[in-house]
């Protein structure tokens, strides 16, 4: 084996697409994979600063997005996806906007469901990965980035009907979880005013501190893109992959502990 993808299909087996990977766990990702010799193509908005990456130019919402990853297939061959891009709004939903939630939906899910749908039909022909960079949050909601933690459900759903659809292909799929991470990601967050969230405002105020700090003292991205080249070489990947000691442990407890009494520990983690 040869990073845990079949060798015989030569330099096919050893491209990979990783869509956002211009910053963060992404960019760490691709960090790890040229390091490790593969041909690498990166599609975001901005370009990842690796000089051995491909940038191309993309919005995930954009239906341009996909078409350059059938073209990167069609001309390169591919061995492996990562979807990595994201977005996250700290709202209450009573007052979220449409246009809002449904454009966090069209970044963290829909556009992980096109490249998938994109890539499939080259990857059924040597097998290959892929990988949702999902999160904790999508198994225990995050106070006021509700839209977000369901997004991230979404995602870690969809990887499971994608094992039970591709595993006779020869496609390896993994969910990979983390928890709060220390990028510039606690920093792009859409934020209510207090003006737009009715008697929300001093709550939600309290969980948008309380959610940054727990970002910003929890992993680093360095350490989440070395889970997820684990995931990469392993010869039998887990479907679920919780990043971390801790955030494992934290996910074992959500699922033997009662619904009620697991968020109201999260709540208290919040500042409810």
């Amino acid at each position: 084996m040869n990073g845990g993808i079949n060798s015989a299909a030569g330099s096919a087996a050893r491209t990979a697409i990783v869509v956002g990977g211009s910053s963060g766990i992404g960019c760490e990702t691709v960090l790890r994979l040229t390091e490790s010799g593969w041909n690498v193509f990166n599609i975001s908005r901005t370009p990842c600063i690796n000089i051995k990456v491909n940038n191309i130019s993309a919005d995930v919402t954009d239906e341009q997005a996909f078409t350059h990853i059938k073209n990167t297939a069609e001309s390169c061959g591919l061995g492996l996806l990562v979807y990595s891009a994201g977005c996250s709004m700290a709202a209450p939903i009573e007052y979220a906007a449409e246009s809002d939630y449904r454009y966090l939906f069209e970044v963290n899910f829909f556009g992980a469901l096109k490249a998938v749908q994109a890539a499939v039909p080259y990857m059924k022909k040597n097998g290959g990965r892929i990988i949702l960079v999902g999160s904790l949050g999508g198994d225990i909601p995050i106070v006021f980035d509700s839209f977000y933690s369901a997004s991230k459900a979404a995602l870690e759903m969809l990887a499971r009907g994608l094992e039970q659809e591709l595993s006779s292909c020869g496609i390896k799929v993994t969910a990979c979880l983390p928890g709060g991470t220390a990028t510039g990601f606690t920093f792009k967050r859409k934020i209510y005013p207090a003006g737009e969230c009715g008697g929300y405002g001093k709550k939600l105020e309290k969980a948008v501190e309380s959610l940054a700090k727990i970002e910003q003292g929890g992993m680093s991205a360095a350490a989440v893109a070395d889970d997820i080249f684990k995931v990469i070489n392993s010869d039998n990947p887990p479907l679920i992959k919780t990043c971390g000691v801790k955030n494992t442990a934290y996910r074992f407890l959500s699922r033997v502990l009662p619904e009620k009494l697991t968020l109201h520990i999260t709540g208290k983690r919040y500042g409810l």
